[in-house]
């Protein structure tokens, strides 16, 4: 199964339709309330100066609000959001014609900003700390070329990656707000279904809405997923109302169990513990054994597991914990080590 396949992967899918539901505003956002309360004393002390806010750095797994924050940090400076992404930056020209057109206080939102190719990142340097931009005019291939400095207009640099160890230090000390996303809470993640309840005018029943955050793992993203595939068994099987039987119902034709699990995570689980028992076990030979590459197991499947302590990574290897073995109701016989 390709991870964009997958109900539950945090990583976002043409089919979630994020526009329609996505807040405008910090007091419409809910969860990260520390970032949250912080950036309001930024944007305000910025606007009172007639400043730009300063770079902001976030980072954490998929589905958490990053793109959503970087928006709402437009919207909350009264100016734009130019959207782009690490692997389309592919050279220095192509940076150089994003930037250019930037007008006094957008805001660039860079997802997967690590991947960005440190060529380009000397580019960004000067960008950043001075809004100038260096290019190189006339010459091939940079070759009896001369360099040409552009002023550039104030800008707001958003940059969000789920891998900030991948980070250059170079670049992650020219951003003065960095912050880590952490997993909702299920309060928090009833509040998000209920709005987008509101938003998409479906009937749910309080039960129902908790049941969704239970099994929504923590990310938003997914919640709101699983809210509109349950919404079409509702449709369909029970007048158009949203009831805990319906959710129930629908989510196991879905594969999801009560904790959010779906077939690929059994999978995972039961790779360690059928093939080495348990663990502890390299992440290249897990990642043989089932199939999959290894940047998808740490990216993809295991922050969650890791998160509800069903998963250990050790200087050995990953661990299945007993909690696992309890889930799926298997006996934990031992380890080969």
């Amino acid at each position: 199964m390709e991870k964009n396949d997958r109900l539950l992967t945090a990583q976002a899918m043409p089919s979630d339709e994020e526009e329609t539901i996505r807040p405008q505003t910090l007091d419409e956002y809910v969860g990260q309330d520390v970032l949250k309360e912080n950036l309001k004393i930024y944007i305000q002390a910025a606007l009172q100066r007639s400043e730009s806010l300063d770079h902001v750095l976030l980072y954490g797994p998929p589905g958490l609000g990053k793109t959503t924050l970087a928006y709402i940090l437009a919207n909350e400076m009264h100016s734009k959001v130019r959207v782009t992404s690490g692997p389309s930056i592919g050279k220095a020209g192509d940076l150089a014609s994003i930037l250019s057109v930037l007008e006094p206080g957008d805001v660039l939102f860079i997802d997967e900003i690590h991947r960005v190719p440190r060529m380009v990142e000397e580019v960004l340097y000067p960008a950043m700390e001075d809004f100038e931009l260096d290019i190189m005019v006339g010459g091939e291939n940079g070759a009896g070329g001369r360099s040409v400095r552009l002023d550039l207009p104030p800008f707001t640099l958003v940059g969000a990656t789920t891998r900030a160890g991948d980070l250059s230090a170079p670049l992650r000390d020219r951003f003065g707000i960095i912050s880590k996303l952490e997993y909702y809470t299920h309060e928090q993640l009833a509040s998000i279904i209920r709005r987008t309840a509101r938003v998409l005018n479906v009937t749910i029943e309080e039960d129902a809405v908790m049941e969704i955050a239970k099994r929504s793992r923590g990310t938003p993203r997914i919640a709101n997923r699983l809210l509109r595939r349950i919404r079409d068994f509702a449709q369909v099987l029970n007048d158009g109302v949203i009831s805990k039987e319906i959710t129930e119902t629908s989510l196991e034709r879905l594969h999801v169990d009560s904790l959010g699990l779906d077939e690929v995570d059994i999978r995972y689980l039961k790779g360690i513990i059928e093939r080495f028992h348990g663990g502890p076990v390299g992440l290249e030979a897990l990642a043989n054994s089932i199939s999959e590459e290894t940047t998808t197991l740490e990216d993809v499947y295991e922050p969650y597991l890791i998160q509800i302590g069903f998963v250990n990574r050790t200087s050995r290897g990953r661990v299945v914990t007993e909690k696992a073995y309890e889930h799926l109701r298997i006996t934990h016989t031992g380890s080969l080590f």
